[in-house]
């Protein structure tokens, strides 16, 4: 079993700011840094959970693919596409005092994911595909994937992040959709839903599992690693409901450390639920 992602990993230009600055102000950052993000989150969750990660999706070539690519190496998670000719996209992930996060994106070689890029791929049944929203916002990438998701066969459990961009999935993703993780506020789909509230948990199906109580200083990530651990913990046969208390628990964690993956490892998330 393994989750591999066809979602965009992109760079991140990570900045901390007391606050966002008013139009015209010049505001000194308090701390900074560049590190791989994006899709890159969800996958570093679910492997420090110990299943097999792949990123299938597009990078580039240039300074912002070779940061992707060596993180990606370091968390264990074996890169399938060969990089296209331009660079990854970045952004800048600005993080205030409050532990909020604001994004300020561009796009580059992750939108060019292409059906010869797709055709790479082998899923086997009991697999987990991830899916972002973010790649159906993206040309050419978005046009290959509506066709592509819909007809990964049965066995293979599709779970979609539509994220603020969540509208640009089309109908027929959401219908293979497994499973549609959501933030409050976002798009809404998939055959079965989990709808992330920070820290109120999450309901799945409707069905509110209780979240975990600590003191966050940096939101950024938070819900990626939801996302990963409760695909790893689906891809162990864990009942879902377990499973989504688990992903609570390990986005509590998160949120308690500063940076955009740090999603705890299996043996830290144990030891969180049985304090």
């Amino acid at each position: 079993m393994k989750l591999v992602s066809v979602g965009n990993v992109v760079a991140d230009l990570l900045v901390e700011l007391p606050a966002l600055p008013r139009p015209g102000e010049d505001v000194t950052a308090t701390a900074s840094g560049i590190s791989a993000g994006g899709s890159f989150n969800t996958l570093v969750a679910a492997r420090r959970q110990g299943l097999d990660a792949v990123y299938a999706g597009a990078h580039g070539t240039g300074p912002f693919g070779d940061t992707i690519r060596a993180d990606l190496a370091r968390e264990g998670i074996a890169v399938l596409q060969h990089p296209v000719g331009i660079d990854t996209g970045w952004d800048v992930a600005v993080t205030d005092d409050a532990g909020e996060r604001t994004f300020i994106t561009t796009v580059g070689a992750e939108a060019r994911l292409d059906a010869a890029m797709l055709a790479r791929i082998e899923l086997q049944p009991g697999d987990v595909l991830h899916v972002s929203g973010y790649s159906f916002a993206r040309r050419p990438s978005g046009e290959v994937l509506a066709t592509w998701v819909p007809q990964v066969p049965e066995g293979v459990i599709v779970i979609v992040d539509p994220g603020p961009l969540g509208d640009a999935v089309p109908d027929t993703v959401r219908a293979r959709a497994d499973w549609w993780s959501a933030a409050a506020g976002e798009a809404r789909g998939g055959r079965h839903e989990i709808l992330r509230r920070g820290a109120d948990g999450c309901e799945l199906d409707g069905e509110r599992i209780a979240g975990f109580a600590v003191d966050a200083i940096d939101t950024n990530g938070a819900g990626d690693a939801h996302v990963g651990v409760f695909a790893a913990s689906i891809a162990a046969g864990i009942d879902p409901r377990e499973a989504a208390r688990r992903a609570n628990a390990a986005a509590a964690i998160a949120v308690t450390r500063r940076g955009p993956a740090t999603a705890p490892t299996r043996d830290e998330l144990d030891r969180f639920l049985i304090a």
